[in-house]
């Protein structure tokens, strides 16, 4: 399931993407979570990959990193269970590029490939030192997500969403992953930008870091073409939540977004 062919196809039909981000190895029921996202109207899910050092991630990811890791979570572990899981989406696996290091560049897309997975995400390695990765994935078909911060130059920007697959993350503020109280100032500028960097491609611009509630999704969805919700949906699942407490916030951000659509 190609990830940029549904999010295009869903965007160009009118629909603003909404994308939860899941951890990985999160509990025995995890894989229930990334189903039941999807059914509650998600367009594609990342799924962490827990790592020792999550450098892009505030405290509640981290939190449920580790977590996830003393439950014994491990890359190839999560993409067994992703194999043949029947998630109702295509999914995006979250990595740093370690793991993929240690494994081999044609390794870990292969792996990824076969459990399934339709895009990865690796903060951490920059478009100038991707060659390597981007060109085992691509072999493998499997999309590689870039990302863009407020303080990338515009000629940065035209080389990321040139190289970008599946779509661009635009990181809607300076700093790591968290709820917020309100949509940073700097998300809207980073929207514009990042639908005026992919005017010509029509590769889908999404914003994500920071948006946490049905109205800052909304807001974001009116420079974007959609949003990424990771620690508000983290946090419900930390304080006890399983797949049926996520379906019901992914699905108040589905009809938000559709409402303000």
């Amino acid at each position: 399931m190609s990830l940029e062919s549904v999010l295009r196809e869903r965007r160009d039909a009118g629909r603003k993407l909404l994308v939860p981000y899941v951890t990985g190895g999160l509990g025995n029921r995890w894989l229930d979570v990334v189903r039941a996202v999807a059914d509650a109207g998600a367009d594609a899910v990342e799924v962490g990959i827990p790592f020792s050092d999550p450098v892009m991630d505030g405290p509640t990811i981290q939190e449920a990193s580790h977590a996830a890791l003393e439950l014994g979570a491990t890359p190839q572990g999560i993409l067994d269970e992703l194999n043949g899981g029947d998630v109702g989406a295509p999914v995006a696996v979250m990595t740093y590029y370690n793991p993929v290091l240690h494994a081999g560049h044609e390794r870990f897309a292969a792996a990824l490939a076969a459990a399934g997975v339709a895009g990865a995400i690796v903060p951490d390695l920059p478009v100038d030192e991707i060659d390597g990765w981007a060109t085992a994935a691509d072999a493998a078909g499997v999309e590689t997500v870039l990302l863009a911060t407020p303080v990338t130059t515009d000629e940065r920007l035209a080389v990321i969403c040139e190289r970008s697959r599946g779509f661009v993350y635009g990181v809607s503020l300076m700093g790591t992953t968290g709820e917020r109280e309100a949509l940073a100032g700097q998300a809207l500028t980073m929207g514009k930008r990042l639908k005026e960097a992919t005017a010509a491609s029509g590769l889908p611009a999404l914003l994500g870091v920071g948006v946490s509630t049905p109205e800052q999704a909304v807001e974001a969805c009116t420079v974007a073409d959609g949003v990424i919700v990771g620690s508000a949906l983290i946090r419900r699942l930390l304080e006890g939540g399983g797949a049926e407490e996520a379906a019901a916030f992914v699905g108040e951000m589905r009809h938000a977004i559709d409402a303000g659509a």
